[in-house]
Order: C-alpha cells, then structure tokens, then sequence
C-alpha cells in the first residue's frame, strides 16, 4: 500500500519526504520505509557535493517492473500545473516570510507550505500542486486534492485563519507516451486539440477534450481490429488470386472456363 507508491515517486527523482507527502505518508513513517528499504538494498543514498540524493538500485528497478501491470496498473495519467483554491473565510495573521509580487492588477503574497508553493490574495489561498502521477483521472485528482488539504492545515494552523473547501482552479491532464517522450526532445507537434511537447523533462501528449483522450486509450484496441481486418482482406485476396490463375490455367490450354457455356469466346481478366 505504502511501499510501491513509494518507491516510484523516488524512482521519478522525488526526494523521500517529497515523496512521501504526495502519497500521504507523515514524515516519521516517510523515513521509516526508507530505512527498510535501504535494508532491502532496493534504494541506496548517494552524496553529491553537500546533497544527498536518493535512487533505486538495480534490484529495485527490477522489483517496480515486474510489479507493473501485475501489482498495479501503469501511470499512464500526470496532472501539472494543477492549482487548488480555498476561499478565506476568516483572515488569520500576516503571514511572515513571504514575498510581495504584483500581478496584473493585484497583489499576491508567494512563500511555501510544507515543501509547497502556496499564494495569497485578498480573498483565497491557492495551493500549486506538484507534478502528480496515477492511474486514471479520478486517482491524479484526489491525490492533488489531498496533498492540497494537507497544505490547508498547516496553513490553518499556523496563521489563524478558517479556508473554506478547495477547488481545482488551474492544470493540465497529460497521458505519458514513450513516442511523444523520444519525439517530444526535438519537436512540440500541435493538431487540433492535441499537443506532444517536452514538458517537465518528459514527453507526454496533451489533451484538452475528453473525446481526445478516449480516442488514445482506444488506439490499441483500434489497432488490433484493423489487423483483424488486414488478414481478413489477405485471406479474400489469396483465395481471388487462386481463382484468377485457374482461369488463367484454363485459357492456356485451350478451355473454356467449367460453367461457360461457350467454348469459342475470348475471356478476358
């Protein structure tokens, strides 16, 4: 329940606490997964300069892929950009730390809120959610929404003020692609609705109408029917082209094809 989640948020380069605040682990539990698995030497930490970073070793990329499909489906879904807005209802302290920045025609406060980028303006607080990563819609959009409730209470706590419930004000949905990713290095392709683009470090295909992404998750599917189809139009084929080569036989030697009722007439194919 824990584990995986885990080991694939630090798999995709997130420090531990990172990782475990996405999945919803406290970060006494966070480090008490870590340890276990450096134990099972499916991670391993490596000191660069004065950072440590965390990795998974062989052993754990093996572990995360043959879990994959089997354990749990594949993370086909990432929400970025995503932003949670919660109403103020009741103004708390002057929140201290933070950096005055002028919009358009209106002033935020920027700062962070346990490792996350939060913003003030005169009515709400909005939550800038990291990238997240799931198996569908529904699951990227509670994982962003907890991660955002759990920003809202510290925020709650520690300046005094009463937000009311969050909503998703801003993001994107991408479906994650091994083509878009190869393609998406060198080009950022637009059609329609539809965008491949090198984002965040990794290619994806962006979709902006729902009938887009049905038509992608159907692709395969689709595929396999034209292929279906194909051999269906060879087997056609191959059995017309026996028969074209039997007529073809009978005129040779003279013969009128079985059923002609006319030998002196030239057939022509």
């Amino acid at each position: 329940m824990w584990v995986l989640p885990l080991l694939l948020r630090i798999d995709v380069g997130d420090y531990p606490t990172k990782a475990g605040r996405i999945v919803g682990l406290s970060r006494q539990h966070t480090w008490y997964y870590v340890h276990k698995l450096e134990e099972c030497n499916l991670i391993r930490r490596e000191k660069r300069s004065n950072v440590v970073f965390y990795e998974l070793t062989d052993e754990g990329k093996r572990f995360l892929a043959s879990c994959e499909g089997a354990v749990f489906p594949a993370r086909l879904y990432r929400f970025d950009k995503c932003q949670v807005a919660y109403e103020l209802i009741v103004e708390g302290r002057y929140p201290e730390g933070f950096k005055r920045v002028e919009m358009v025609n209106w002033t935020a406060l920027l700062g962070t809120e346990l490792g996350v980028k939060v913003r003030r303006t005169t009515r709400s607080w909005i939550v800038h959610v990291e990238v997240i990563r799931g198996r569908n819609p529904v699951e990227v959009a509670n994982l962003a929404l907890n991660l955002a409730g759990r920003v809202r209470s510290a925020l709650c706590s520690k300046y005094g003020c009463v937000l009311g419930e969050g909503k998703i004000v801003g993001g994107e949905m991408a479906n994650e692609d091994p083509v878009a990713t190869l393609f998406g290095r060198y080009f950022t392709v637009r059609a329609g609705n539809r965008k491949i683009d090198h984002s965040w470090g990794l290619g994806e295909l962006e979709h902006t109408q729902r009938d887009a992404v049905i038509d992608y998750l159907q692709m395969p599917e689709n595929v396999k029917n034209i292929e279906g189809e194909v051999a269906k139009m060879r087997g056609e084929i191959s059995q017309l082209t026996n028969a074209l080569r039997q007529v073809f036989d009978l005129e040779g030697d003279g013969k009128a094809p079985k059923g002609s009722g006319d030998g002196g007439r030239d057939y022509v194919c």
